[in-house]
């Protein structure tokens, strides 16, 4: 099957070839799939696609117009397509449901740690011959209230590190997994319970309609003063600019995030001779207590080589119009 693959990044390029074993025609791309990029997919019977390439509508009529009746998702997540206009165009959308959720985990912990440890800071002083221990203070993990809203895959396994440590565990979901309650002594509460009592907050549901801005200055403001809040889910769950007052205003005591709602086009790239023109992000960047990793908690060798398998295994399953289980709910 000829398929165009956007947003091809040097990280996955082996492992995408190695599934692939020669049985696809693959056209692997570095720029991202857009109005104005759409037509390098003519010719193609497909296209696989990653987090920052644009699916919308407008896109969507495009690739229907070239031919493509087929869009491989290199990701879990969907949200950047437009899966009720695919539907009409009779365009089917696969995607890779699971790749690793310890990957994710465990990158939100060792964001928790870094930022508690003020490990970047410790860093970048002995590097500079500066061995003073004078703040860097941080505080034991055992103990503290740690509030995990969102409990599938990804926000579950994060439960079992954390009860490792010796964490109290909250969680907010819509779902109550019974498992975690008996094994972990997790306690299932509402969200702004969970934003008032919790030392540590991190995110871990999709983005819907229902939870763009979940973190917002209503439920910044029931935070308890200095929280850590950790989101390695979606960008658009964050009020960006509120986390910016309430790390101002020292409401926010820390602030990790691997994810960023205006992201497309700025993560996954080299910028460092461009100057920055997001003013957001830019403001962020110049607080000590704030780590930004730019997307790249999925980024573990399991995980690569999950995606790449999953992508082509739905490949084949097009080519052989077999149901892969992995076809995305046109809804």
């Amino acid at each position: 099957m000829k398929t165009t693959v956007f947003s091809t990044h040097k990280f996955e390029e082996p492992h995408l070839v190695a599934a692939n074993k020669g049985k696809h025609e693959l056209n692997l791309l570095d720029v991202r799939l857009t109005e104005i990029t759409v037509s390098l997919a003519q010719g193609a019977d497909a296209v696989s696609l990653f987090t920052s390439d644009d699916a919308s509508a407008e896109v969507l009529d495009k690739l229907s117009a070239f031919g493509i009746k087929y869009i491989a998702l290199r990701t879990a997540g969907y949200n950047n397509v437009n899966t009720k206009k695919a539907a009409e165009l009779g365009i089917k959308v696969s995607r890779v449901p699971s790749y690793s959720p310890y990957a994710i985990a465990e990158h939100t912990v060792a964001l928790i740690l870094a930022l508690n440890r003020k490990l970047i800071r410790s860093h970048n002083r002995v590097r500079d011959m500066n061995f003073s221990l004078n703040g860097l203070t941080g505080f034991d993990l055992n103990g503290k209230t740690v509030g995990v809203m969102g409990t599938g895959k990804i926000g579950a396994i994060l439960v079992k590190i954390l009860h490792g440590f010796g964490c109290k565990i909250m969680t907010f979901d819509t779902s109550e997994d019974e498992s975690l309650v008996e094994k972990y002594g997790v306690c299932y509460t509402d969200c702004k319970t969970l934003c008032s009592e919790s030392d540590i907050i991190s995110l871990h549901v999709p983005l819907t309609p229902s939870t763009k801005h979940l973190i917002n200055d209503k439920h910044i403001s029931l935070m308890k003063p200095g929280v850590m809040l950790i989101n390695t889910s979606r960008g658009g769950l964050v009020d960006t600019k509120a986390v910016i007052q309430g790390l101002k205003s020292g409401k926010v005591g820390y602030f990790g995030m691997d994810v960023y709602e205006e992201e497309e086009g700025l993560f996954f790239e080299d910028h460092s001779d461009e100057i920055l023109q997001d003013d957001v992000i830019a403001r962020l960047m110049t607080f000590n207590n704030v780590l930004i990793t730019s997307h790249q908690a999925f980024l573990t060798d399991t995980a690569l080589t999950n995606i790449a398998d999953t992508t082509i295994y739905n490949l084949d399953c097009f080519e052989k119009q077999i149901d892969s289980g992995n076809e995305v709910a046109n809804n």
